[in-house]
């Protein structure tokens, strides 16, 4: 191949340009992955290119280049060493793609794929599938004319929308596929898994950016005149790919996110890449705008299908560069093709080399890392995934990672019990430091709370033991003092009834006041030991279908005695039908019976007492007690439901009793799931209302 002096100098630099795109896939991929992974996802940048370079001038070029076999593979040509001096820059210029083309997968299967596992893919493509199908694309190039059977039909692709860039991104798809997405992208704790370092994306697509210029023009080889055109369309493209990144994230996430952005820029340099030397600038701009916007899209749909690509490498360089391959005759002017085709004959060549390299590079790279994984796993285990694999693979440490690491563990475990370790004079010291302060006060904070629960369980054991051994006492004594007291109010019976003889109408009404005074002790003691086995834990319900038409009108006669002697009307208000209620019928009966004693009790001579049972509209029953009496101030409810409490009033003089009938209905509808309200207000009444659980209302069927 003859360049001639100042084509050779501009190859040469083309040449240190597009190995600056090293420099720049690593910064871009590093910058897009998690912190732990970084160091790992650099190396693999390193090693690609080692691997790569080495495998392309031992057989790579020869392969690509070489004398063709049926236009299917180079024969000649391996190690070259020999021939004048652009001939070898031409095999430098070339080494420099393959190992372009190599490191795309790198960023695609980052952070699950092992180190070993990928030098293997790196091999498998820079050393077979690159190669061959770049000998039917570009086969001839060197200078004999086309030899590979896709570049006799007339397929253009100037500088490698489909021969470099959708090679890797369908051996990157492949690879993926056969790996499996990261651990937590996708399910049902998935989530977004950003980038550690966006700025330093930012300036790996610079360098990308800079060093397509000696991509694309460096690809002019000895054709000088053309080369500001191909650099003025790559830079436009470029940009114009950006912009559309840009708006198509604003309009879709209402963000501008800075990888669509960046990803918009690549995606427009993929796809103009194959066309910059024969469109204008109008089409240099859409074909980088819709290359952006492919970048954007293309990883949306990846998504959609549970695809995980690290860094979007599939959709910038495969989805960009097939449509940049297309566009060559799409939006291509025919008279810079060079091939005679019309539009539609190259639009088939077009299409033809780009399902060629589909099912070429995509098909021997499924089959053969398909098959490479079930002899050894390329994916790494869930452990080291976990880890990192700059600490799995590479044992590489540093501050910022171990200080993560510390932070993540404590997270994880939940204690804080000890101080991130502080490297001196490293750039993470004053974060260490701070956190460090804040563990120690996050410390202190928990250990005062840790003595305040100790102090809490501690009466609170003692609280409980109080209340049992009241419980037990007071069970104790009611069962001791119910017999005597019995005893009491029979003999009292007896005498007050002159069964024993005849006695004076004064002993007589002494053994009335006895008898009447044993009853309600006998009440008392009967209430202190129901509300003893309440507290106790010990009151079981004895459950069943309790009929409130008839119970309430029940406590209504037993109490209308009562009422009568004490001047207060006793009225019953029940709508019909009512529904059953799932309860037990003594403690309802017990609930009514201590409400209506309260009521009449507090109400003068001439007020009234009203004992009412209804459905609500959420089927809930309602119990309600409602008098005429002399209230008292809603503040002192919650000290009139406390046992053993009493309000003293003028009336609560002549009739006090334990104060524990307020505290027993209150225990007897709590066992029941039911609600207790009071409305009172000082000479205005009060208002007992009870409702029940709908689950405890058995409705009739309709």
């Amino acid at each position: 191949m003859e360049l001639g002096g100042v084509a050779s100098v501009w190859v040469l630099s083309a040449t240190a340009l597009v190995f600056v795109m090293q420099v720049g896939f690593c910064f871009l991929e590093v910058g897009f992955v998690r912190a732990k992974n970084s160091v790992n996802v650099a190396i693999k940048n390193v090693m690609d290119f080692c691997v790569a370079g080495f495998l392309f001038w031992v057989f790579g070029y020869g392969i690509m280049f070489g004398e063709s076999f049926a236009g299917l593979i180079g024969t000649s040509g391996f190690m070259p060493d020999q021939g004048g001096s652009d001939d070898l820059l031409f095999v430098l210029f070339q080494l420099m793609f393959c190992g372009t083309a190599t490191t795309i997968v790198s960023g695609a299967v980052a952070e699950r794929m092992g180190y070993s596992s990928y030098v293997a893919v790196s091999a498998l493509l820079s050393g077979l599938v690159y190669p061959v199908f770049g000998h039917w694309a570009w086969g001839g190039m060197a200078g004999d004319g086309p030899t590979g059977w896709l570049a006799r039909l007339g397929f253009i692709d100037f500088a490698g929308s489909t021969v470099v860039h959708s090679v890797g991104g369908w051996m990157s798809l492949a690879a993926i596929l056969v790996i499996g997405p990261r651990r937590g992208r996708f399910g049902p704790r998935s989530g977004a898994m950003t980038g550690h370092n966006l700025s330093m994306a930012a300036g790996g697509t610079l360098l990308l950016w800079l060093g397509w210029i000696g991509f694309n023009g460096g690809s002019a080889l000895g054709d000088l005149e053309i080369v500001p055109a191909v650099i003025l369309h790559t830079m436009i493209a470029a940009c114009a790919g950006g912009l559309a990144g840009h708006f198509l994230s604003l309009a879709l996430h209402r963000r501008a996110r800075v990888e669509h952005l960046l990803n918009g820029v690549l995606g427009g340099l993929v796809a103009i890449t194959a066309c910059c030397h024969v469109v204008n600038g109008q089409s240099a701009v859409l074909v980088g705008a819709v290359g952006g916007g492919l970048a954007l899209l293309g990883e949306k749909l990846l998504l959609r299908l549970g695809i995980d690509d690290a860094v979007g490498a599939v959709p910038v360089h495969l989805f960009a560069g097939i449509w940049g391959t297309l566009a060559v005759a799409l939006l291509g002017d025919p008279q810079h093709w060079g091939t005679g085709h019309d539009l539609s004959d190259q639009l088939a060549v077009q299409a033809l080399g780009v399902a060629a390299c589909g099912v070429y590079a995509f098909g021997v790279g499924i089959l053969a890392l398909a098959l490479a994984d079930r002899l050894y796993p390329l994916r790494i285990s869930e452990a080291q995934e976990e880890t990192g694999l700059n600490v799995a693979e590479h044992e590489a440490h540093s501050p910022m990672l171990d200080l993560i690491r510390e932070m993540e563990r404590q997270r994880m475990e939940g204690r804080f019990d000890r101080p991130v370790p502080v490297e001196p004079e490293s750039d993470v010291e004053p974060i260490a430091t701070a956190y460090n302060r804040v563990i120690d006060r996050v410390g202190e904070t928990m250990r005062r709370q840790d003595r305040l629960l100790q102090e809490l369980s501690s009466a609170k054991l003692e609280a409980e033991a109080s209340n049992q051994a009241k419980s037990r006492f007071l069970a104790s004594m009611s069962h001791e003092l119910r017999t005597p007291l019995n005893a009491v109010i029979g003999f009292s019976q007896l005498i007050a009834e002159k069964a024993y003889g005849p006695v004076s109408d004064q002993y007589a009404e002494y053994a009335r006041d006895i008898n009447e005074s044993g009853h309600h002790l006998l009440t008392l003691v009967n209430d202190v030991l129901d509300y003893s086995r309440i507290e106790a834990g010990k009151a079981a319900l004895n459950e069943q279908r309790v009929d409130l038409g008839r119970v309430v009108p029940l406590v209504q006669r037993m109490m209308q005695a009562t009422a009568d002697a004490a001047g207060v009307g006793l009225a019953c208000d029940m709508p019909r039908p009512l529904p059953l209620l799932l309860a037990d019928e003594r403690a309802i009966r017990q609930i009514l019976i201590n409400l209506a004693s309260n009521a009449i009790k507090f109400t003068r001579s001439g007020g009234s007492v009203t004992l009412s049972a209804a459905v609500e509209p959420d089927r809930r029953i309602l119990l309600s007690v409602v008098d005429t009496g002399i209230g008292m101030d809603p503040a002192a409810v919650p000290r009139a439901l406390e046992p053993f409490s009493q309000l003293h009033g003028d009336l609560s003089r002549s009739h006090a009793g334990a104060g524990l009938g307020l505290s027993l209905v209150k225990a007897l509808a709590q066992l029941h799931g039911a609600t207790l309200v009071i409305r009172t207000a000082p000479e205005q009444g009060t208002a007992v209302h009870i409702r029940f659980p709908a689950e405890r209302t058995l409705m009739p069927p309709p």
